[in-house]
């Protein structure tokens, strides 16, 4: 069985690479053979491979220059999963797609249930939801994960942004008023494993159905709150660091181009239901990952 994996340079795409190999032969697609803004060289990469399993990992991400780069956002987001998807219907193959809690606006109270009605409030927002529905409508089999605030060793992050700061100043001021659930993206990529193993299963027995699922860790803090447990826990593991106060301030008084939902909360009982997993919470899942930072 041939897996092809998109964006096997970002950080969830890293991880993927990693914790699929057992599940057949991994090829792995960075921006040289499977460059997501240049559909005519995916479409060649895509047919010359033939996967049994696409996982697009690739993504624009970059969510406040999406604001002035909607076409840029669009293409790679909307457009190209919308490629992989008509590949997917035609091929017969299984289709893996991440998406994002930025497809709400976050003026929900409680966590986001899948079936929640959607209304993204940035333009990185709307290219991802457009994404969602593109695959939909191409009526092949598919899983699309929505997962929140992702971090991990490599890449640029939250946690290796606050690392940094908190060794060269000794005061930071983080948002307080904005909630969701820190994800390693190592937590992504062993929980797609599992629900693709199931998946591969329910094909061969007909009895496959394609859905969306809500990936996170378990759990819920602010950035401030993030932040916090970060130094906390880098200290724990013997960091030595500058930072002595960690100030809670509203979103307001960052202002950044792109708008940024309050809530992020997004509910795991869908995808734990249906996978018999049980998400860990995102707070041992930090701590498991800054031991492979070096923290002095």
């Amino acid at each position: 069985m041939k897996i092809l994996v998109t964006g096997n340079t970002g950080q969830v795409g890293w991880e993927l690479v990693r914790s699929l190999q057992p599940l057949g032969q991994i090829i792995v697609a960075g921006r040289e053979t499977a460059d997501l803004s240049n559909p005519a060289q995916l479409r060649d990469t895509i047919q010359t491979v033939k996967p049994d399993v696409i996982v697009n990992a690739a993504a624009y991400t970059a969510v406040d220059k999406a604001e002035s780069e909607p076409e840029t956002a669009n293409l790679i987001n909307a457009q190209a999963p919308e490629l992989l998807a008509d590949y997917a219907a035609k091929a017969k193959a299984l289709l893996i797609h991440y998406s994002t809690d930025y497809v709400f606006d976050g003026s929900k109270p409680g966590a986001y249930q899948e079936t929640d009605t959607t209304c993204p409030i940035n333009v990185y927002g709307h290219s991802k939801l457009a994404g969602e529905l593109a695959i939909q409508a191409a009526d092949c089999d598919y899983l699309i994960f929505r997962t929140s605030w992702v971090y991990a060793s490599r890449g640029q992050n939250f946690v290796k942004t606050i690392l940094r700061l908190a060794k060269e100043r000794e005061e930071l001021n983080i948002v307080a008023d904005q909630t969701g659930a820190p994800t390693w993206a190592r937590l992504i990529a062993g929980t797609t494993t599992c629900a693709l193993k199931q998946a591969l299963v329910e094909r061969a027995k007909g009895g496959f159905e394609p859905g969306i699922f809500h990936l996170t860790a378990s759990g819920e803090t602010t950035w401030h709150g993030f932040a916090q447990m970060i130094v906390e826990l880098a200290r724990e593991q013997g960091a030595s660091l500058l930072v002595g106060k960690i100030n809670p301030i509203p979103a307001s008084a960052y202002p950044v181009p792109a708008a940024r939902p309050q809530n992020s909360r997004l509910a795991l009982t869908k995808l734990e239901q249906r996978y018999a997993v049980r998400m860990p919470y995102w707070q041992d899942c930090l701590a498991l990952c800054l031991q492979e930072f070096s923290l002095n």
